[in-house]
This record gives C-alpha cells, sequence and structure tokens, in this order.
C-alpha cells in the first residue's frame, strides 16, 4: 500500500453538507470551540488505557490548566468586547456574545467530566497503593505528624481574614484559592464570616507517613480546616466551602511608551489586578457565604461555577511523583547525533560537514545549549545574535550569552518582553544580559517577534562564517523535554545572510530585501504559503501529482484556508497534522473532499511546524520542496509577529523530514484523532486487534536521518510494535 492509499482508508468518504455556503462564514469552524475541542482529546487520553496510571493523571492536570489559562486569555477577551458593546462577528459568523454562550456551555460539561474523570482515578490509584486522604479518615497518629507539619510549614504563611466593615475582603490573586467559613463564638453564638486564602507557594498536597509501600496525601484545605481551632479559638465551624477564581491576564501597554520595559512592569502590576472571569466554588455552599463572595469579588451567575468534587485540578500534578516508575511511562533519554560524537563533541565541525536537524525530545536540546556554550568560549567567534521568545529561569542560553558577553565578544540578544505569561522573567533575563554587557533589544511594540533565531559568527582563516540555528520552538531547555520540534543548523551562507538581515529588521526597523531561502512575517510569509498552494494547483490542472503535506499546532487564517478549499477542489491531496485549533472544515464535497485533518495527541506535545509540497512529484520525494517553520497558520502569526519559513536545501534533511518525519506522523494510528467535516474529532477508527502504529513511539526507537539513522517512510508500519 502506498503512502496514498493508507491515507484514503484512514480517513472516511467526503461528506455532502447541502446547507453549507461554501462562500459563507459557515465554512470555517469557530476557533474558541476548536480549541475546547483540543483540551476535550488531551482529557481523554486521560482515559486511555494503554497510558500508565499517574501519566493520564498528568492529563487530568493538563486540562486544568489549559482550560485556566484558556478563560483568563480567550474568555477574557470576549468578555471585554461584550462590556464594550462589540459585535462584529469572527470569521465563522458568531458574535462575542454568541461565542461566549457556546463557551460556557462546553466548558461547563468540560468541567463536569474532569471531575468524573479524576473520581475514577483517584479509585485507581488507591488500588494501586496511592491514597488521597480526607480529614474523616485521619487516625490520631496522622494528626499528631500532621499538627506538626502545619506549625512548622504552614501556620507561618497563613492570613486567616474576619470579613466585617473594619476587615473588608481581601484580594484573591489569578488561580487564588480560598476557604471561606461560617463561624460562630461559642461564648456569646455570635456569627462571624471569614476567609482563609490558601497559600500558593506551598505544596497543594501534603504527604503523610504510610507503611508497606503505600503512599496517602492530604490536601491543603483538608489539613486547614483540621486545624480551624488553631485559627479561630473560641469558634465553632456553621458552614464552610472553597471557591477558586481566575482573572483577565490580558495586558494592555501604551503605544507611545517611552520605556518599555518600565511600561511592561507597569502593565504586569495591572494584570495582577484583572478583573475575576470566572469562579469555582464548592457544590453546596452556604448561600450566606455564596452571596457575600459573589457580591465582593463583581460575579455574575454566568460567571460561577459550582464543583461536585475537587477544585483545583491543575494541582494534581504534584501527585505525579518519580517514587512511583511502575505508574509513569518507561524513562526515555534523548539521543545525542552521532555525527556530533564523531566530532567529540565540536558543533562547528559537525555542522561543517553537513546540515543537521535535530528531532527534540528525541535527539537532546542539550545540542542547542552545546552550540552556544562553546561558542561563548571560542576564540575565533567574534558575535552571537539570538532570539529569546519563552526560556527557563535559570537559562543556559542566557548564561551562555553572558559568558560570551564577559569573554568580550559582540552579543545582540533579541527578548521578547510580550511573550505571555513569561513578560517578568523576561524582564529579568534581559537586565541579567545587560548587566553582563550584552546588546539587548526588544524589537516591535505592536509585533510579538516568535521566530527562533541563533546566529554565531566566526573567524576561520582569513574569512567569517556565519553558523546558524533556526527552530520550530523555544529555547527553552525544560519544555524541550516534552514538545517535539525541530532544530536546524547550517553553516550555508545564504542561510546566514538571511538571518542576519532578519536580526537587522529587528534591531533597526528596515525591511530586509532580497531574503535568499527565507521568507519571514508579516511580509512575505503569508503570501509564500499562497504561492506554493497556487503552484500546487498549477500542477493539478497540468495533470502531475499534486500533493501537500503540513503539521502546525493551529489552523485559522480565512485567506490560507480558503487556498486550501481552493487547492482542493482543483484535485490536490492535502493531508494537515492540526495539533490544537483548526478552522477549516476537511471532507466537504465540493469544497474540502481532499484535504484530510488529523491530530496527535500523546506522551510528547505536538510543536513543530512542518510545510511539504509535492512540486509535480507527490510525496514524499526528493525534488519536493520542504520548509520548517516558527509560525503557525494564524492571524496573529501571518499578520502581528515576525516568523521565519525556512526553506530546506540538504537532501538528508529533507528526507528526514519528509520520508521519515511526516510519513510517520501520518501513518499514527494509536493516538491520532480524525476531523470530521462538522469539526469534531474521533480517535482513528481500527478495526480490533488491528496493529496501531505510535510515531512518538517510532522516533524513540529509531534515530533520525540527520543523527545516522536510516529509518524512512517504507519501514514506518514494521520498525514500531503494534500498541499492548
Amino acid at each position: 500500500m502506498t503512502q496514498a492509499d493508507f491515507l484514503q482508508a484512514l480517513f472516511p468518504e467526503a461528506q455532502d453538507v447541502p446547507e453549507l455556503d461554501f462562500e459563507g462564514p459557515g465554512r470555517f469552524v469557530n476557533r474558541e470551540l476548536s480549541w475546547l475541542g483540543f483540551n476535550w482529546r488531551v482529557l481523554e487520553e486521560a482515559e486511555n488505557l494503554r497510558v500508565p496510571l499517574l501519566e493520564r493523571l498528568r492529563f487530568v492536570s493538563i486540562s486544568a490548566t489549559n482550560l485556566d489559562e484558556f478563560y483568563t486569555v480567550r474568555v477574557a477577551g470576549l468578555r471585554e468586547l461584550v462590556n464594550e458593546g462589540v459585535s462584529t462577528p469572527a470569521s465563522d459568523g458568531l458574535t462575542p456574545a454568541e461565542q461566549l454562550v457556546l463557551i460556557n456551555a462546553d466548558a461547563r460539561k468540560l468541567l463536569s467530566r474532569q471531575q468524573e474523570i479524576f473520581a475514577e482515578l483517584a479509585a485507581e490509584m488507591a488500588e494501586a497503593g496511592l491514597h488521597i486522604v480526607s480529614r474523616k479518615a485521619l487516625t490520631d497518629a496522622d494528626k499528631i505528624v500532621l499538627h506538626r507539619i502545619f506549625l512548622e510549614q504552614v501556620f507561618p504563611v497563613l492570613s486567616p481574614l474576619a470579613i466585617d466593615p473594619a476587615h473588608p475582603f481581601p484580594f484573591i490573586p489569578n488561580t487564588g484559592f480560598a476557604l471561606a467559613l461560617e463561624l460562630e463564638n461559642l461564648a456569646d453564638k455570635r456569627k462571624l464570616q471569614a476567609l482563609l486564602p490558601i497559600p500558593q507557594q506551598i505544596d497543594r498536597f501534603v504527604a503523610l507517613p504510610a507503611p508497606n509501600g503505600q503512599q496517602r496525601f492530604v490536601p491543603l484545605e483538608e489539613l486547614l480546616l483540621e486545624h480551624l481551632p488553631s485559627l479561630f479559638p473560641g469558634f465553632k465551624l456553621r458552614g464552610a466551602c472553597s471557591f477558586q477564581i481566575l482573572r483577565d491576564s490580558d495586558l494592555e501597554v501604551e503605544d507611545e511608551a517611552e520605556d518599555l520595559v518600565r511600561e511592561f512592569e507597569t502593565a504586569l502590576k495591572r494584570r495582577r489586578r484583572g478583573e475575576v472571569v470566572r469562579l469555582t466554588i464548592s457544590a453546596g455552599a452556604p448561600a450566606r457565604l455564596l452571596k457575600m463572595i459573589q457580591q465582593e469579588l463583581h460575579v455574575t451567575d454566568n460567571e460561577i461555577i459550582e464543583i461536585d468534587g475537587r477544585l483545583g485540578l491543575a494541582d494534581l500534578s504534584e501527585l505525579v511523583r518519580d517514587e512511583r516508575p511502575d505508574l509513569l511511562w518507561p524513562s526515555f533519554t534523548p539521543r545525542v547525533p552521532e555525527r556530533v560524537q564523531d566530532f567529540e563533541g565540536d558543533m562547528f565541525a559537525a555542522i561543517r560537514q553537513k546540515d543537521m536537524l535535530l528531532h527534540h525530545p528525541y535527539e537532546t536540546f542539550d545540542m542547542v545549549v552545546r552550540f552556544l556554550s562553546q561558542a561563548a568560549r571560542d576564540p575565533n567567534v567574534v558575535a552571537i545574535k539570538q532570539t529569546l521568545y519563552r526560556t527557563s529561569n535559570d537559562s543556559p542560553i542566557v548564561s551562555a550569552l553572558c559568558e560570551a558577553a564577559e569573554e568580550g565578544k559582540s552579543v545582540t540578544a533579541l527578548v521578547e518582553l510580550k511573550a505571555r505569561f513569561d513578560e517578568a522573567a523576561n524582564i529579568r533575563q534581559s537586565r541579567r544580559l545587560e548587566r553582563a554587557g550584552a546588546h539587548v533589544v526588544y524589537g516591535f511594540l505592536n509585533l510579538k517577534t516568535h521566530a527562533k533565531i541563533s546566529t554565531v559568527v566566526r573567524r576561520e582563516g582569513d574569512k567569517l562564517v556565519t553558523y546558524t540555528h533556526y527552530g520550530t520552538g523555544n529555547y527553552h531547555p525544560i519544555t524541550a523535554r516534552i514538545y517535539t520540534d525541530l532544530s536546524l543548523f547550517t553553516c550555508d551562507a545564504a542561510l546566514g545572510r538571511d538571518a542576519t538581515k532578519v536580526f537587522n529588521y529587528l534591531s533597526g526597523y528596515v525591511e530586509p530585501a532580497e531574503l535568499e531561502n527565507l521568507a519571514i512575517s508579516p511580509i512575505s510569509l503569508k503570501p509564500k504559503l499562497i504561492e506554493m498552494i497556487g503552484a500546487e494547483i498549477e500542477h493539478a490542472r497540468d495533470g502531475k501529482p499534486a500533493e501537500i503535506w503540513a503539521k502546525m499546532n493551529s489552523l485559522t487564517e480565512p485567506s490560507v484556508i480558503d487556498a486550501l478549499y481552493r487547492a482542493s477542489q482543483e484535485g490536490v491531496q492535502i493531508s494537515l497534522v492540526v495539533r490544537g485549533i483548526c478552522g477549516l472544515r476537511p471532507g466537504v464535497k465540493g469544497l474540502s473532499e481532499n484535504i484530510r485533518v488529523k491530530s496527535i495527541v500523546g506522551r510528547f506535545l505536538e510543536h513543530s511546524r512542518i510545510v511539504c509540497f509535492g512540486n509535480g512529484h507527490g510525496l514524499p520525494h526528493k525534488k519536493a520542496r520542504v520548509f520548517i517553520s516558527s509560525a503557525d497558520w494564524m492571524g496573529r502569526n501571518l499578520n502581528r509577529r515576525v516568523e521565519t519559513l525556512v526553506e530546506i536545501s540538504n537532501a538528508t534533511v529533507k528526507a528526514q523530514i519528509t520520508s521519515q518525519i511526516m510519513a510517520a506522523n501520518m501513518a499514527d494510528t494509536a493516538q491520532s484523532w480524525v476531523m470530521s467535516p462538522d469539526g469534531s474529532f474521533t480517535r482513528t477508527p481500527l478495526p480490533e486487534g488491528t496493529f496501531s502504529f505510535n510515531c512518538h513511539r517510532f522516533f524513540m526507537e529509531n534515530p533520525s536521518l540527520s543523527g545516522r539513522g536510516s529509518a524512512g517512510a517504507s519501514d514506518v508500519p514494521k520498525l514500531t510494535h503494534a500498541e499492548d
């Protein structure tokens, strides 16, 4: 069976959708509802019995964290539009108010399902020896241990607060969690309402001693309720509830800011006090407490969600502990590419031999760190330039740049202050770089710099050679362990010149002229994509094989979707791997019958962006045109960010992307969901006992072509075991 035949068999037949206007907004799927669909897929992995128990618990935590962020950004933004009276519909035709209604209904179902799955997992965990213990189940010995923990680790950071005219309702931060209490004075029967904020600085789950290899954990709120007499002596508890809030976390910065760093610091302070956009509260809360909380936080009934279960499921990640490796994924050590080993770790020598593409996390991100660390210490290196969008707090990347600057090398760092939720960390990193002597720039006020580029200029004989790294993911060693991304290392002169022109654009605001192997947004990336889609249309009209493979996180840009629709109508075969949001409707007769969309959710988070055009030869083929990118196909990436689209010319790297990476993604059935015309996703339908190919497992077991591996498209099914 050829790759094309396999793909046709994997996806359902195109459907007639007679009520769909091919020219109207109904041709698009709503962005927000599509994102919620992705989070349903994440949660569904928590039910996948092929996934180890604690990893399933992790998926519940991820789903909860994702949904919280969705509310603080996307729902908050729609809510603000409604409050301002904006009724302009999105590309799919839904107004902000209509979207909020649909989001509210679906998100409530999602929250309810999270609780159901968590309850099922908690029962399985208990059978496996991991117990979440309520205060009613505590023994006398437990209480002695917990009392010491309470006094030593919890009591010093608590602030029990009476709520009355002399003690106003306190500020609760975003994701803040608190107990609300109704108390009665034992002496005079006087009633008291009180609040007990639960500190975010300490763990949510307290470990208890347990015999025979068992593990027991007490939620922090249970510990606090157990010790209320120490916090409110002389009072009796008459009623209680717990609640958590989410605040608007969008960031507004003045267009004419004179000092960008100072303006962001001010904006961050404003964001901490953003309006509450969601209040989750334990079911059965006393009416007086609920009314008081609602009034003080200024939330409407629609913004209150009662939870029959445990609040703050994002904190469940604390229970995914290394002490139970039997309940976790088998350990995996990323590979060091054989070519780097051949040159005893010398990155420059390895890159000089041939362009090298690393596939993270299967190949270690340490090679990116080594590239910069080696540059910092190499006396022949004269200059380093680096973009930084997101990185870790104790970043080895920033450390290498600081070392290089302190060694007297010319170091330029583009630090993106507008990276959401990393603004404060990036301000710290920028000041650290400046102290070391690096030149720090912040790019554009109205554009985010999302491109992933690093250049090292090295003196070799009588000339300067530019070594360049182009990535699809952030320079973040922590997330690189779980995000699938690509790193292209090259000393190709044209790609080096292109990178230098982009850095000049970021620092000097002058649009680059005559880029050779690169397209960038917001200038040329979207036109390049549409041009390449148009070229495949011409191949189809000429009777040649016409095919497009693409992989991305999200697809929402209307002009690109319409170009794909036109290509499908002309007979171009299009296969898309879209992890999250997809605004395109695949498999509609007459509109998109030649477009197939799947989503992969599994052990690793799909994050790489790839697009391959058959170029009149079909896919995979050595004459295909192949690109890697930092950009998703969304309006923000193509119109409001600085992004890169890098064409691959090296034959080995091109084969690695088409015949190995994309072929395996297309062949995956174990962790794939197939998209229907209505926007819904269902797991790949496979008859019982059918071989189930897992692309993550394939990549873990087979070195990449750049790493001297040999597995390709023809080997994909037979080199990976069926799912157990």
